[in-house]
C-alpha cells in the first residue's frame, strides 16, 4: 500500500498497535483499497504480550517498529512521527477502519481549507447509524468529550470547526505537530489529543471536522470506559491539562466550577465501580501540579491567540456536556 511512486509521500499514516493483531489485517485491507494512493504506513507495536504483530503483518507496513517495552500511546506516536516522511501525519487507531475514499476526502480538505489539523467522521463499527464521534469538544469547566458519542448520525453533516481532532483518526500538518512537540508524553494515554489540540489553539490554530472522511471505529464499551486504567489516566490528565493550558484569569475564575465538575464525575465513576481509580487519578494529578505549573509558564508565554478567540472555541453550556452534544461551528474564512 505505499505511494505509487518512489517520491516522498504526502501522507504518513501512523498506527500504534497494542494487542491489536485481530484488527490489523482488516485495517490494512482498508488502506489497500484507498482511492488516493500517495501515502506511506508506519506501524509501531508497543510490546504486545499477546496478539501482537507477526511477520506477515509487519510486511504489510512500509515501516515497522517493534518496541521492547510499552512506552505509552503518546510517546509511541511521537516516535512514529519522527520516522515519517510525509507532509501530513495521519494518526489512525488499529480499530478505526476507513472507507475507501477516506484519504481522498482528506486530500480534498487539506487543499481547500487553511487549517493544520483535521478530524474524521467516526461511526460505530457495529452500528454505523450511530456516531462514535464528530471531533472533541471542550467545556469552559475544563471537561472534554467526544462530540455526539453513541448518538444517532445526523441526516445532514457538513464540515465544521471543532475544538480538537480525536486521535483515533486525526490529521496533523507534520511541521505543526513538530512545533508543538507532539503529544505530551507524561500523559501516557487519554486526554493527550485534547491537550495537543488546546496547545494548537493557543498558537492560533484551528481544527476542521470533516463530514465525508469516514472511519468505522470499533470503540470500547462502557466497561472499558470505566476501567481502572482509563479512569485513572483520564482523571489525572484532565487536571494537568486544565492547569497547563487554560488562559490566565480564566483558570482561576473557573476553578470552583472545575472542582465541582470533578466531584460530580467522581460520583458518576463511583456508581460504575471506579471510585477508587478516580481518587487515585485526582491524587496523582495533585502530586504533579508543581510540574504542571512550571510547564504552564512556558506554554502560556508562547500563546499568540487572544483569550476571546480561545473561549469562542469552547462550550459554555452544561447541557452540551451532559448530552455529549456535537458542536461544529461555521468555518471562519481567513
Amino acid at each position: 500500500m505505499p505511494a505509487t511512486n518512489k517520491s516522498i509521500p504526502k501522507y504518513s499514516i501512523l498506527i500504534v498497535s497494542y494487542k491489536s493483531g485481530d484488527d490489523l489485517n482488516r485495517l490494512f485491507d482498508c488502506l489497500d483499497n484507498q482511492s488516493f494512493r500517495d501515502f506511506e504506513t508506519i506501524l509501531l507495536d508497543n510490546a504486545s504480550p499477546t496478539n501482537g504483530v507477526d511477520a506477515a503483518l509487519a510486511n504489510r507496513a512500509d515501516i515497522f517498529v517493534q518496541n521492547t517495552e510499552n512506552i505509552g500511546f503518546a510517546r509511541a506516536n511521537n516516535m512514529a512521527a519522527k520516522l515519517a516522511h510525509g507532509e501530513w501525519l495521519v494518526l489512525l487507531n488499529p480499530d478505526a477502519f476507513p472507507e475507501n475514499n477516506w484519504l481522498e476526502e482528506i486530500e480534498i480538505a487539506t487543499g481547500k481549507y487553511d487549517a493544520e489539523a483535521f478530524g474524521s467522521l467516526q461511526l460505530l463499527d457495529d452500528n454505523p447509524e450511530l456516531l462514535d464521534g464528530m471531533g472533541d469538544n471542550y467545556s469552559i469547566s475544563g471537561i472534554a468529550w467526544r462530540g455526539g458519542h453513541r448518538k444517532p448520525k445526523p441526516e445532514i453533516i457538513k464540515d465544521g470547526e471543532c475544538f480538537s481532532p480525536c486521535a483515533a483518526a486525526a490529521v496533523w500538518k507534520k511541521s505543526v505537530f513538530e512545533k508543538l512537540n507532539g503529544f505530551e508524553e507524561s500523559f501516557n494515554s487519554y486526554f493527550e489529543d485534547v491537550d495537543l489540540g488546546f496547545r494548537h489553539r493557543l498558537l492560533g490554530g484551528k481544527c476542521i471536522q470533516l463530514a465525508n472522511a469516514v472511519v468505522r471505529h470499533r470503540a470500547s464499551g462502557s466497561s472499558s470506559r470505566y476501567s481502572e486504567y482509563a479512569v485513572f489516566h483520564g482523571t489525572r490528565n484532565r487536571l494537568w491539562a486544565y492547569i497547563r493550558l487554560m488562559p490566565s484569569w480564566v483558570m482561576w475564575v473557573m476553578l470552583p466550577v472545575h472542582i465541582l465538575a470533578t466531584l460530580l464525575l467522581l460520583l458518576q465513576s463511583s456508581m460504575h465501580g471506579a471510585g477508587g481509580a478516580y481518587w487515585s487519578g485526582i491524587l496523582a494529578g495533585i502530586k504533579g501540579l508543581g510540574q504542571s505549573f512550571r510547564m504552564r509558564n512556558e506554554i502560556q508565554k508562547q500563546r499568540s491567540a487572544s483569550i476571546l478567540k480561545i473561549l469562542k472555541a469552547m462550550s459554555f453550556s452544561p447541557i452540551d456536556l451532559l448530552l455529549r452534544k456535537s458542536i461544529l461551528r461555521e468555518i471562519e474564512k481567513e
